[in-house]
């Protein structure tokens, strides 16, 4: 059942890799109806109910794609950061069990909030909060968009976060959020920026972000593991904004904004000579071209979510909320 309320550290690689709308408005004139384009008029991205069905439908694709470990299943319910961890999982999977997961749970969806930004433009997009049979206690957030009215709805982003953990989204009175344009200049960080100024982070440190597991902590995690007894490792971070990964936010009640944001990182694992690479699992090997003689290198598709405050607030530093991240490929060499 659904309502509208209107309102790492990385993953280890022994685990499995988990893994935007329109609608066109009529206005009746005494003399009959005329049409308003959605590219050029503020309107609500889709109605409540098409959004549940593009939940139904992607719920149902993806289990479908996931019991029979085949990404043509589902690919035209993913796109973007989700699109590229969904289809690196299913070929691994695909590789170590060709005749399909025999472990698969059919994923179901209960309590679900659907959040609709008004907008004018392309692409069209809502995000769903709901509570999933996997991830524990966490939600599962997902934000489907599409870049024209008679295209499919796609998951471009999808994290897990938990409960009450997202600020409140700022509604008008018929229910409807307020999508921030990634070029705004009203936030402390640029949407646009957001996932440089992220990667940057990562890299050199500094201020801008609040401290916690996706950022201080991730940091100090990286630290401890770039040298250990015959392996030094490197860490890579590039911004994803463009196309596909483009970020999409929402205002919140304070001015600031939820922001769905990409990034991509390259781990290079380097064994010592005399010594080797720890031999990788099933999952890693199938993503794996090249001989793993001394080197490794992996790629991971990262997206996630962040509380971007207002331009000039007290505290401007942003917030990771959630961040979720699979491997895509690997390279020996």
């Amino acid at each position: 059942m659904s309502r509208d309320l209107g309102p790492r550290r990385p993953r280890r690689l022994d685990r499995r890799v988990l893994l935007a709308a329109s609608v066109t408005a009529l206005s009746l004139t005494a003399s009959g109806c005329v049409v308003v384009h959605g590219e050029r008029e503020v309107l609500p991205a889709t109605t409540r109910a098409e959004a549940a069905v593009a939940l139904r439908e992607f719920t149902a694709a993806y289990n479908k794609a996931d019991a029979a470990y085949d990404s043509s299943l589902d690919a035209d319910h993913v796109t973007g950061a989700l699109g590229d961890i969904d289809a690196a999982r299913l070929k691994a999977g695909h590789t170590n069990s060709p005749g399909g997961n025999s472990a698969h749970t059919p994923l179901e969806f209960s309590d679900a909030v659907y959040t609709i930004p008004e907008k004018a433009g392309w692409p069209r997009w809502f995000m769903v909060e709901a509570q999933g049979n996997k991830g524990g206690a966490l939600h599962w957030l997902m934000l489907f968009t599409r870049d024209g009215l008679d295209e499919t709805w796609q998951v471009a982003y999808l994290t897990l976060v938990a409960p009450d953990a997202l600020p409140e989204v700022r509604k008008n009175a018929d229910g409807w959020a307020e999508a921030v344009p990634a070029n705004s200049t009203e936030l402390a960080v640029v949407p646009d920026e957001l996932s440089k100024r992220y990667a940057t982070y990562l890299k050199e440190g500094g201020a801008g972000f609040t401290a916690g597991a996706h950022t201080s902590g991730w940091r100090a995690q990286r630290a401890k593991t770039a040298k250990r007894p015959g392996l030094a490792t490197q860490y890579i971070d590039e911004p994803m904004s463009g196309d596909a990964y483009a970020p999409l936010a929402l205002r919140t009640v304070d001015g600031g904004a939820l922001v769905f944001f990409t990034t991509r990182r390259y781990e290079k694992q380097t064994a010592f000579a005399g010594t080797s690479i720890p031999a990788p699992n099933a999952s890693v090997k199938a993503l794996t071209t090249g001989e793993v003689r001394q080197s490794l290198t992996m790629e991971f598709m990262s997206n996630g979510v962040a509380v971007d405050p207002a331009r000039g607030a007290a505290d401007s530093d942003v917030t990771i909320v959630s961040r979720l991240e699979g491997l895509t490929s690997a390279q020996g060499g």
